[in-house]
């Protein structure tokens, strides 16, 4: 990534690993600002990192190339309001990492100051594991974009849509997606357990072999399909328990499951469109 002048707005989860993430990969701290309404917040950041911290979102996003909306959707609409004004004129691009926030609307709430990027990162990237969508809408030059996927590949994997309303589709499958497996791991180890494993062996040969199938499947040439049907023996004790998990309907809970995700992504999208026209008659 060429040099340039980061800000982020929100130094929550996300805020702070995208802030760790950019410092680990070579970002000067000196030009990075992180702003955030929480004393011990900023403390922590500017102690751990080195960063330039401020409660000011004006004061962060002003002579900044890049600013990261790292805050909770609700806010977005008053956020991007507050700093519209420090990026008149100037070349930026904002980021949100906010779930839901459509680029129209952001470019509204931001009076068309500076260019617009969409992004839907997923918790992974708290370890730097993160899987990231990125859209932007017609017109954002390559050098915005470039610098948007510069700043979220510091936390990991990034690929770009062509089409917003696919966001909705990757909010339930990687956005949501973590917790699915999270359940998976849940119940594999209390299955563990109920077979007569002593807690602490199960939680570990569970965790072992999600990361290690994970980490195949990564590294392979293959698809998934592949590697399953090859650790699965004919008559073999894989088989018999994949039998039972497909005819108590697995891969119809998990189509069930996502596109249940994926509706709702569009309620909250559209909810918070409404919210932000609410406010902007309230002025």
């Amino acid at each position: 990534m060429e040099p340039c002048h980061i800000a982020l707005v929100g130094g929550g989860n996300m805020g702070r690993s995208i802030a760790g993430g950019l410092v680990a990969a070579g970002q000067d701290p000196a030009r990075l600002t992180v702003s955030d309404p929480r004393p011990e917040a900023r403390e922590a950041l500017a102690a751990q990192l080195g960063v330039r911290v401020t409660a000011d979102n004006r004061d962060a996003a002003a002579g900044a190339e890049v600013v990261v909306l790292a805050v909770k959707p609700a806010l977005v609409p008053a956020v991007a309001r507050e700093v519209a004004p420090a990026l008149a004129g100037r070349e930026a691009v904002v980021v949100s990492v906010a779930a839901g926030v459509r680029t129209a609307d952001l470019a509204r709430w931001l009076d068309g100051a500076a260019a617009v990027v969409r992004a839907m990162p997923n918790t992974p990237a708290l370890v730097g594991a993160g899987a990231t969508a990125l859209y932007a809408p017609p017109g954002v030059g390559q050098r915005h974009r470039e610098r948007a996927e510069a700043v979220l590949r510091a936390v990991g994997l990034t690929l770009w849509l062509e089409d917003e309303a696919l966001m909705d589709a990757v909010t339930a499958l990687s956005g949501s997606g973590p917790a699915y497996l999270f359940l998976v791991m849940e119940a594999l180890e209390a299955a563990g357990r109920s077979l007569g494993l002593p807690p602490e062996q199960a939680r570990l040969l569970t965790l072992q072999t999600a990361f290690g199938a994970a980490k195949m499947a990564l590294e392979a040439d293959e698809p998934p399909e592949a590697l399953r049907r090859r650790v699965t023996s004919p008559g073999g004790t894989t088989e018999r328990a994949l039998a039972v998990l497909e005819a108590r309907g697995l891969r119809e809970a998990f189509a069930e499951a996502l596109r249940a995700a994926r509706d709702r992504s569009r309620e909250l999208a559209a909810e918070l469109a409404r919210g932000g026209e609410a406010e902007e008659s309230e002025r």
